[in-house]
């Protein structure tokens, strides 16, 4: 339907823009130039903005509807969920690590799978603010660990906050094994709960190495608070049901990409 209006101000467009988007899942430059009546020139300069903004995911030739990342459940309950790809991915950052490192190991139900696939025997120094990878570790005579304490997350099980930051900047590793709520390949990691977003932006800064694992689920959303530019990881681990074009937008930034 062609909507005609000289004097349809920028941010009214860009208000109609993004129902379009958001109601058809996709629109292309041609469609809205003709829907608006203003150039393909200007519909471009509006989705390079709204875009920008995180309204909506430039594409070739037009826009898709960016996903917004649901509120996460309790780790708990995330535990069953894609539980094989968590286990592959799992034993794959397992098989990164050597005896005698010193490594980070996040919360969240992912990287948890990291500690279950340790190799017998290992000798590490393991840092970690996660209670369930404390409880995993707690009887191997060869890990020694470093607990970080703090503010208590409960759905986590976890500690997150101020101190919990401040004691994780007094330490090096030469991995950081993290898991993410929502990986976009503009918009970065982003999540949705501050405290926890400040304690994981302190854990990427003592790493060597940061590998963000993550099964397919997690990427082409956004949540509401960002982590971390894509390029502040060396690596992603995540399953083969990730889409082609997101595993060739993340190896074109110069990301260590393993497929399991």
């Amino acid at each position: 339907m062609l909507i005609k209006n000289d004097n349809l101000l920028r941010y009214e467009r860009h208000i109609r823009i993004r129902s379009v988007v958001e109601k058809q899942g996709q629109v292309t430059v041609a469609e809205l130039s003709e829907m608006f009546d203003v150039s393909e020139a200007t519909i471009r300069r509006d989705l390079e903005e709204l875009d920008g903004l995180g309204w909506v995911r430039r594409t070739h030739g037009g826009a898709v509807r960016l996903e917004r990342a649901a509120r996460e459940l309790p780790m708990i309950q995330r535990v069953p969920e894609q539980q094989e790809a968590k286990q592959r991915i799992g034993a794959a950052a397992a098989g990164l690590i050597s005896d005698g490192q010193t490594v980070f190991l996040g919360s969240g139900s992912t990287v948890l799978e990291i500690a279950r696939t340790l190799p017998e025997g290992i000798r590490l120094t393991v840092i970690t603010n996660s209670l369930p990878i404390i409880n995993e570790l707690a009887q191997r005579e060869q890990i020694e660990m470093i607990v970080i304490g703090g503010q208590f997350r409960q759905s986590e099980l976890s500690m997150v906050g101020h101190v919990a930051e401040q004691a994780i900047l007094e330490f090096r590793a030469d991995f950081a094994f993290i898991g993410m709520h929502a990986v976009d390949t503009f918009h970065g990691f982003t999540n949705d709960y501050l405290p926890e977003t400040m304690t994981d932006r302190a854990i990427i800064q003592i790493a060597h190495q940061v590998v963000v694992v993550a099964d397919h689920t997690k990427f082409g959303r956004v949540s509401s608070v960002l982590v971390a530019p894509l390029t502040s990881a060396k690596t992603i681990i995540t399953d083969k049901e990730l889409p082609d074009d997101t595993v060739q937008e993340l190896r074109d930034v110069g990301l260590d990409l393993i497929l399991v």
